[in-house]
């Protein structure tokens, strides 16, 4: 007799989905991306710091913005590879930023992190406090595991946001990322492919015991500047 129950069992992993969420914090909320968003999303996604370090459209169109709320993020979702969240203002509800997991591994419970801060809201330690949010909520409510961040090594803002989670350096993903740089002559509306490194973080569970505590008494979230 043959017995199907481990296939039948992945196949159930593979179809598992992170619930439809919000996540507050005392400034911040995470939640699905929503139509009006779409405006402030064109910008933060024309931005100069973002165009170098993400791999999105650019310029970046009304037709990317549209496409992303309607259909990407929240497919992300219901296809089971992640999730992603726009980060907004408690108070203005303003978009301030994005938050995804994706490459989500259901089997070892683990999925990596990737983290966007809006020009108008750098400085202020968003990007930190979202991503602690998110992980704690993954960790304690999701039971995951393991969250990585893979960060360009040139980019020490997105650096710094690992370093103050808690995050550990695991080693070093060579030639491993394109990122783009501006020439007078770029292929691109004066912008240019170049190669990089990748340093890769891990972040466990225990890794972020007494992180919160640590960044209260260094003054709070907005002591380092952070944009992605």
């Amino acid at each position: 007799m043959l017995c199907f129950y481990p296939v039948f069992c992945m196949e159930l992993r593979m179809t598992t989905t992170f619930p439809s969420v919000s996540i507050s914090t005392d400034r911040l909320v995470m939640r699905p991306f929503e139509m009006a968003d779409i405006s402030a999303y064109i910008e933060m996604m024309n931005d100069e710091t973002v165009i170098a370090w993400t791999d999105g459209p650019h310029p970046y169109t009304q037709v990317d913005a549209e496409r992303w709320v309607r259909r990407i993020a929240p497919g992300e979702r219901t296809s089971g590879h992640g999730i992603a969240l726009a980060v907004t203002e408690f108070l203005t509800q303003r978009l301030v930023g994005s938050v995804q997991l994706l490459n989500t591994d259901w089997r070892t419970l683990a999925t990596e992190v990737r983290y966007i801060t809006a020009p108008w809201a750098r400085g202020e330690g968003y990007a930190t406090e979202s991503v602690l949010a998110v992980a704690e909520w993954l960790f304690r409510d999701q039971g995951f595991e393991r969250i990585e961040l893979r960060t360009p090594a040139d980019n020490t803002a997105s650096q710094q946001v690992a370093q103050k989670l808690g995050c550990i350096s695991e080693g070093v993903l060579r030639n491993a990322r394109i990122a783009r740089t501006r020439t007078e002559n770029g292929t691109d509306g004066g912008w240019t492919d170049i190669r990089t490194d990748l340093i890769v973080w891990g972040l466990l569970p225990e890794d972020l015991e007494g992180v919160a505590e640590q960044l209260a008494d260094a003054g709070g979230y907005g002591t380092y500047n952070d944009w992605k």
